[in-house]
């Protein structure tokens, strides 16, 4: 897989997380906060390693 398709990836699957925590905060019955805590962490270790392929491909 080249650095590019594998940063798109990243990319998608950090925007769907984006996009399930937004959906879980407005859900009934409510998502537990531990759920929630987990997936925020999820989207920032994908943003951080988004941020990391983007310095070692410049």
């Amino acid at each position: 897989m080249s650095l590019d398709t594998h940063l798109a990836t990243l990319e998608q699957r950090h925007t769907a997380l984006d996009h399930e925590i937004s959906a879980a905060r407005i859900s009934k019955p409510a998502m537990s906060d531990a759920d929630l805590r987990e997936m925020k962490r999820k989207k920032l270790q994908l943003k951080d390693e988004i941020e990391r392929l983007r310095q070692t491909k410049n």
